[in-house]
């Protein structure tokens, strides 16, 4: 559809500013809180993934949609972005894979968005006032109106939304080649990619409903326990909070991604924190403290684990965290991962009484859809906890360390 034949649609934030622009998807209205992905590539992985639920995804990249969508790259049954906004709008689908035009799978869905307005003034405004509450519109053209309807819309901060994009039935991604071990994954908004990941180191992956119990994890007789990246404010998140007190105070080998990050701090004792305007983008530089590499890394979050001692909503740089350390009632507890551009923390590991490491988590995505496959080496990781813990049905082992 080109521009002249586009209905007109405005864009209102939380406190007043507007853009007025073409709309872009399908028509009507939606509410929620605007945050920036300054990824080039991968928007098809962006809008379905689950961890964008209610949020409204401004792509800092001025030109979108070349590509379509395809049937291969989904992370999940649906979009989940509760609007998009682009600058300038592919005219026309150029992409052997392709089976979609990206406008015409917005409109499938009931995304409403809008092109044609400068994404960059709107990305240096939430840079520097923070992500807040946006309303956009095909309906409206009256930007006080559209403002009154933002500021009555529920704030991310509170929103409990893992239940909402979680399974609602256990299901079973099969090992790949030889069956190695059994990781129970606790879906709160999980991506396909990250089962796949595992599955190619011959593991069997039993993906659980957010709602699942301990009980629930360990009828699955498991060998790792896993919990996913997922949506909403991680202070909401007691249940899981719980039942992965229950899993570590059994010893079972742990690893979380993003939010599962944020349940994994909260169950050591540690508290969650809102960004100010989150890290989200295929391009954030993270060192591992545990071997001093640095990977580029693929991210989505707009809250964190702070930090005991930490100032500034838990900015304060790398280097102050290497040797610090908390006593838990599961072992000790230290960041293993931070973020080079602001200190933030993004990783965690738990290790046991001999020095064992016994659980980790990281706030990033390492299963590379869309992104860098530096991290990848973190799956290893997780299979090698596993070996360690309690051996190899195949009498191998994996390298711990070792990189995809």
């Amino acid at each position: 559809m080109s521009s002249s034949t586009r209905s007109s649609a405005l864009l209102v934030l939380e406190d007043g500013r507007a853009f007025r622009g073409q709309s872009y998807g399908a028509e009507g209205e939606t509410f929620g809180e605007a945050v920036f992905s300054t990824g080039m590539t991968g928007y098809q992985e962006t809008l379905t993934d689950p961890s964008y639920h209610r949020q409204v995804v401004v792509q800092t990249s001025p030109h979108i949609g070349n590509t379509g969508m395809n049937d291969e790259d989904p992370e999940s049954r649906r979009i989940w972005v509760a609007g998009y906004v682009v600058r300038d709008p592919a005219r026309r689908t150029s992409n052997w894979r392709s089976r979609i035009g990206l406008e015409e799978a917005l409109r499938a869905d009931g995304v409403v968005g809008i092109s044609g307005i400068d994404t960059r003034a709107l990305t240096r405004h939430l840079r520097e006032r923070g992500a807040m509450r946006v309303g956009i519109s095909s309906t409206e053209t009256d930007p006080q109106a559209l403002l009154a309807r933002v500021l009555a819309a529920p704030r991310m901060e509170g929103a409990d939304l893992a239940e909402e994009v979680s399974v609602s039935e256990r299901y079973v991604v099969p090992a790949i080649g030889t069956k190695r071990f059994t990781v129970a994954a606790v879906d709160l908004g999980i991506k396909a990619m990250t089962p796949h990941r595992l599955a190619e180191r011959g593991v069997e992956v039993h993906v659980l409903p957010a709602t699942s119990t301990l009980a629930d994890v360990l009828a699955v007789d498991p060998d790792g326990v896993f919990m996913s990246n997922g949506p909403g404010d991680p202070d909401t998140a007691d249940h899981p909070v719980e039942v992965l007190k229950g899993v570590l105070g059994q010893a079972i080998p742990f690893f979380g991604i993003c939010f599962g990050n944020q349940v994994f701090g909260r169950a050591l004792g540690l508290r969650t924190y809102k960004l100010r305007y989150g890290h989200r983008g295929i391009n954030q530089p993270v060192q591992d403290l545990t071997t001093g590499k640095v990977e580029v890394t693929a991210h989505n979050h707009g809250f964190a684990v702070a930090w005991p001692g930490q100032e500034n909503d838990g900015a304060d740089g790398a280097t102050d965290h290497r040797d610090r350390v908390v006593e838990t009632e599961f072992g000790r507890a230290q960041v293993s991962h931070v973020c080079l551009n602001d200190g933030v923390v993004e990783g965690l590991q738990l290790t046991d009484g001999d020095g064992a490491l016994s659980a980790f988590s990281v706030q990033y995505h390492p299963e590379a859809a869309a992104g860098p496959h530096d991290a990848a080496y973190l799956f290893d990781r997780f299979v090698g906890l596993m070996a360690q813990r309690g051996g190899d049905s195949t009498g191998t082992h994996s390298d711990p360390e070792g990189a995809a």
